[in-house]
């Protein structure tokens, strides 16, 4: 006999008690994060949405980025990928992307590699050092930014790396010395900062804080009017043929 308000067609399956009580347990705990690993085995481990880093053999678990850090990194990326696009430079990343280093492997908001580096370019990471990285900071990754990682990059050779935080509308830049150290590199007294890996590349640190964002094509025309105008055309002349 079916139970009121079931078809005769229909089969209820009454769960007890104590299984229903497991199967809430299990779908709501975290995902269970390895003691130690080798990068071999973390890799394995970790899937495309994992917001993990591996560091010596232990994993890093980050936490979601918000609406602005990712709008910010789209901005960044669209930029800085048109630019080396343009001039033949090389390709431009945005993250999740694992970076491969001597004792780590992080995943950093952009990476740009220059064309003489593209070899360390692999399908699912970059064995060696990007040219230049860049950091977007939240509460979450300070730490991680501004100490572990910045030793990191310092010691595999990244001649460049970016320090931006939207919380503080506060950006560095910093550039690897012939000693193997990191300066502050020069922002211009009108707010401008001109990459050393990015021939003539700049652009002006406000724009960065800038909400909305300025839209990448009117920051292109003006960091690169004439290149970024003869690329313009020319696209449009393709969709015209």
């Amino acid at each position: 006999m079916s139970p009121a308000g079931s078809s005769p067609s229909e089969s209820v399956w009454q769960v007890p008690d104590h299984v229903r009580r497991e199967l809430l347990t299990l779908l709501s705990a975290e995902p269970s994060v390895p003691a130690r690993l080798t990068y071999e085995e973390f890799l394995d481990w970790a899937d495309e949405d994992t917001l993990a880093e591996w560091v010596d053999g232990s994993v890093v678990m980050a936490s979601p980025a918000s609406a602005h850090h990712q709008e910010l990194a789209i901005f960044l990326t669209t930029v800085l990928a048109t630019y080396a696009s343009i001039h033949d430079l090389g390709t431009v990343l945005t993250g999740p992307f694992q970076m491969k280093l001597a004792r780590s492997g992080r995943e950093p908001d952009v990476l740009v590699v220059l064309k003489e580096h593209l070899d360390r370019l692999h399908t699912t990471l970059l064995k060696g050092p990007a040219d230049l990285v860049v950091e977007i900071v939240s509460e979450e990754s300070v730490g991680r930014d501004r100490g572990a990682k910045f030793e990191e990059y310092r010691e595999a050779g990244i001649p460049e790396y970016w320090l931006l935080d939207p919380r503080l509308d506060q950006a560095e830049f910093y550039w690897l010395d012939e000693r193997g150290r990191y300066q502050l590199a020069p922002i211009s007294a009108d707010g401008v900062y001109r990459s050393r890996v990015l021939p003539a590349f700049w652009w002006r640190v406000d724009w960065l804080w800038q909400r909305p964002l300025p839209d990448p094509t009117r920051v292109l025309l003006e960091v690169d009017r004439a290149a970024y105008g003869a690329f313009l055309r020319e696209r449009l002349r393709d969709t015209q043929e």
